[in-house]
C-alpha cells in the first residue's frame, strides 16, 4: 500500500492546481475506466479481494465488505461498475432529487488543504432519479455479485416532502437501500425536517414508495448529543433500518485555511472527532441489530477502523480519498 500512497501525494500538488470541479469529473472518468479494466481500479486501490472472510449481514442485505462510498461524491451513478472494480463493498448514489436540477453556482466545492477538508455547496446538482434509475438498471447486468447500492434521495430546492417518496419511487426497483437526506446545509429547510415527527412521515412515505427495501436516514453532525439520539430512537420506532452519521458541517472551528468562512458544508479531516462521537452515540441510542453507517472525517485505515470501534457496521469514504487517493479504500477495506 505504501508505495500507491506516496505515488499519489507526488500527483497530489499537480491535480491542486486545477478547480476542485474540474479534477472530481476527471475523477469520475478514470473511474469509469477502472469499470471497463478492473485490474486497473485493484492496482489503483490495493484491494486484492473485496470480499471479506465473513459474511456481513445488515438489514437483510449481505455486503462483501464494510467500506463505502459516500453519497454526493457519484450523483448520478456513472462510476457503478468502477467503484466495484475499486474494491468498495457499498456505493451510495445521489443525493438524488425527482427533477433534474443544474446546482448552486460555480465556483461551489473549495479546497482546504492546510485542514485536509472540503466545502461543499453544491446544492443538489443531478439529472434526476429517473435517469439515475436507468443508469443503475444498465450497470446491473456488470456488477460481481455482492455490491451493494444505496440511493440517497433529497428534495428538490423548489419542492416539498412528497420529493422523497417521489425519488425513492423512481429507483425503487434497482436501489438496495433508501437514505433520506435531510441534513445537507445547503437546500433551504432541508434541516428542519430532523424532526422525530417529520422524519415518521417522511420514512413512511419512502417505505410505502420503496416496498421491501430498508430505509435508513442521513443526520447532521452538528446536533446537540440528546437531539442526535432522541432522532435516532425516533428513526427505529418508525420503521427505519438505521442511520448515517453524519452529513457535512456548518461549524468552522479550529480551521487554518483563508477560505474556512465560505458558505457551504465542511467535510474532510476536521470532522474526525465529531463523526466518532456521533457514531458512538448513535450505537447507544439505536442498540444492537439497527444498522450505524460512520461517515466523515476517514482519511486512513486508523480512522475507518476507529469508526468501526464506536459502534458502526459499515464505514464510508468521501474527501479522505482526495487526499490520501484510492489506495484509502484498500487500507479501509483491510483495517475494517
Amino acid at each position: 500500500m505504501a508505495w500507491r500512497s506516496t505515488a499519489y501525494r507526488v500527483v497530489r500538488p499537480l491535480l491542486f492546481r486545477i478547480g476542485p470541479e474540474a479534477v472530481h469529473h476527471a475523477a469520475l472518468a478514470g473511474v469509469r475506466v477502472a469499470g471497463r479494466l478492473p485490474a486497473l481500479g485493484r492496482l489503483a486501490s490495493g484491494v486484492a479481494d473485496p470480499v471479506a472472510a465473513e459474511p456481513i449481514e445488515l438489514a437483510g442485505l449481505r455486503f462483501r465488505n464494510r467500506v463505502g462510498l459516500a453519497a454526493g461524491f457519484d450523483k448520478d451513478g456513472v462510476g457503478i461498475s468502477g467503484w466495484a472494480a475499486l474494491g468498495f463493498g457499498f456505493v451510495e448514489l445521489g443525493t438524488v432529487t425527482p427533477r433534474p436540477q443544474a446546482g448552486n453556482p460555480r465556483p461551489r466545492l473549495p479546497r482546504l488543504p492546510e485542514d485536509e477538508a472540503l466545502i461543499n455547496r453544491m446544492g443538489f446538482n443531478n439529472a434526476g432519479a429517473a435517469a439515475l434509475s436507468a443508469r443503475i438498471a444498465r450497470a446491473r447486468g456488470r456488477l460481481p455479485p455482492g455490491l451493494v447500492i444505496g440511493v440517497n434521495v433529497g428534495r428538490n430546492r423548489d419542492g416539498g416532502e412528497q420529493d422523497f417518496a417521489e425519488s425513492a419511487s423512481a429507483v425503487a426497483r434497482v436501489a438496495d437501500y433508501l437514505a433520506i437526506n435531510v441534513s445537507s446545509p445547503n437546500t433551504a429547510g432541508l434541516r428542519d425536517l430532523q424532526g422525530t415527527d417529520a422524519l415518521a412521515r417522511l420514512i413512511g412515505a419512502v417505505r410505502e414508495a420503496a416496498p421491501g427495501r430498508p430505509v435508513l436516514v442521513k443526520l447532521a453532525p452538528d446536533l446537540d448529543a440528546d437531539v442526535r439520539s432522541t432522532l435516532v430512537r425516533g428513526v427505529v420506532a418508525a420503521g427505519g433500518a438505521g442511520v448515517i452519521v453524519s452529513n457535512t458541517s456548518t461549524g468552522r472551528d479550529g480551521l487554518r485555511s483563508s477560505r474556512a468562512s465560505e458558505a457551504g458544508g465542511l467535510s474532510g479531516a476536521p470532522l474526525r472527532e465529531r463523526a466518532l462521537q456521533a457514531v458512538a452515540e448513535a450505537r447507544a441510542a439505536a442498540g444492537d441489530g439497527v444498522v450505524v453507517i460512520g461517515s466523515g472525517g476517514v482519511g486512513s485505515a486508523a480512522d475507518a477502523r476507529a469508526l468501526i470501534d464506536a459502534g458502526a457496521d459499515l464505514v464510508q469514504l468521501w474527501t479522505g480519498m482526495i487526499y490520501a487517493g484510492p489506495a484509502l479504500i484498500g487500507e479501509a477495506v483491510a483495517a475494517c
